[in-house]
């Protein structure tokens, strides 16, 4: 085996995972992470996020000493930067951890490393990457410059995994490897056949990055599809549940769910990194984007006119996390809608979610109280299924038959 140590930057939902798979194959593995929190947690073999069985996994490879977690950049053979790609102001990609993670493990470089970006990046990203070693290494030199021969090798490899099977997903999964010279490419399939049992594609690093940006801008145009499908069933006096199940049944249709609205960090970011690249001709993307962006607030609609109803209108809310079984609540729809229905003050507002052991500040600031799905049924008048997390799905749902019920999920 060539690798013997790998540096994974960015200890989050896929950093971790990543690097935990890769110590279980017996590889040495050096987490960084600027969180303090997060380094001292999985260095006593524990975990700060949810992802099933990871605790499991982070246990036993702390245990061998195969992984450890740090704050400061180490010397490694290879390099895997996955580090959030956020949006600015008017949906611009924002680049700032990756350009923060290449300075940081620039000082540590040595001749024949591989850098791999990981984070899902707007098109021409990896070469900034590139670009911003260079700047800070000018003793090294990178493939922009000699091609083959570069002293670092530099690839773009995007993660393609569902939360909640993110072990799964990260072994069994097709990979895309793009790097910026064929060298480059190879090194980085070299490295992902130690824990890949998929296929490891080869191509260039503009088109491994678009291809993300692809399947995730394909998914969120499809969901708008079905977002927009249900606001005009309800207009229409129909169930758009029982609607979407006959057309499937056609058998070259295939609508998914609507829901309240597309969060996490990849499907409600990724499609404007798409726009920003090219906005006079990213049409239907970006008119699913605008329209998954607006469903948070016919939903916010909908709550309010059933307040109207009561004198004492509470309203118990039903998930936070942007999907069902886990606890991350980046981009999520289901946050966005209890954020601000507590700021329009319209009753007291109670939110459910079995995931996270407290609520976001924004909630705690507003008002929002955090209570288990028994309390919420009792006391409650108006039931807003935002998530359709497995403890929701398993209630008896004659509970729910004296409520005022908006699910937006379909699970009542």
């Amino acid at each position: 085996m060539s690798f013997k140590k790998v540096s994974v930057i960015g200890l989050g939902y896929i950093g971790l995972p990543t690097a935990a798979v890769i110590a279980s194959r017996g590889i040495e593995v050096i987490g960084v992470d600027v969180n303090q929190h997060a380094v001292d947690t999985i260095n006593q073999g524990n975990i700060h996020i949810v992802e099933p069985d990871l605790d499991i996994v982070v246990r036993g490879v702390v245990t061998t000493g195969n992984l450890r977690a740090t704050t400061t950049p180490e010397p490694a053979e290879a390099f895997m930067i996955a580090v959030p790609t956020p949006f600015k102001e008017g949906n611009a990609p924002d680049l700032k951890y990756i350009e923060a993670a290449a300075k940081a493990i620039a000082p540590v470089l040595e001749k024949g490393n591989l850098i791999i970006l990981e984070s899902t990046s707007p098109v021409g990203a990896t070469e900034k990457l590139s670009a911003w070693l260079k700047e800070a290494r000018p003793d090294l030199s990178f493939p922009q410059d000699t091609g083959d021969s570069a002293d670092i090798k530099v690839a773009h490899c995007p993660e393609r995994v569902l939360p909640g099977y993110v072990l799964q997903e990260l072994i069994a999964n097709d990979r895309v490897i793009g790097g910026m010279s064929k060298a480059c490419s190879e090194k980085a399939v070299e490295l992902y056949q130690t824990f890949v049992r998929g296929e490891c594609i080869i191509t260039n690093a503009r088109t491994a990055e678009m291809a993300k940006l692809t399947e995730n801008s394909f998914r969120d145009v499809n969901i708008a599809f079905a977002n927009e499908l249900s606001v005009i069933s309800d207009k229409l006096k129909i169930n758009v549940w029982e609607l979407i199940k006959l057309a499937n049944r056609h058998p070259r249709v295939n609508i998914l769910n609507p829901g309240p609205g597309v969060g996490g960090h990849c499907i409600a970011v990724d499609p404007w990194f798409i726009v920003d690249s090219c906005p006079e001709d990213a049409n239907i993307i970006r008119q699913a984007r605008l329209t998954n962006d607006a469903k948070p607030h016919y939903v916010i609609d909908q709550i309010s006119k059933a307040a109207d109803e009561f004198k004492r209108p509470v309203i118990a809310c039903l998930g936070l996390a942007f999907k069902a079984d886990i606890d991350d609540l980046r981009e999520s729809p289901a946050l966005q809608v209890v954020e601000e229905l507590a700021s329009k003050n319209i009753g007291q507002i109670f939110a459910v979610e079995p995931n996270v052991h407290s609520l976001p500040e924004s909630l705690v600031h507003a008002g929002v109280e955090q209570v288990t799905l028994e309390t919420a049924l009792e006391k409650a008048n108006i039931i807003v299924v935002l998530v359709d997390h497995k403890q929701f799905k398993a209630a008896d749902k004659i509970q729910f038959t004296t409520k005022v019920v908006i699910d937006t999920r379909g699970i009542i």
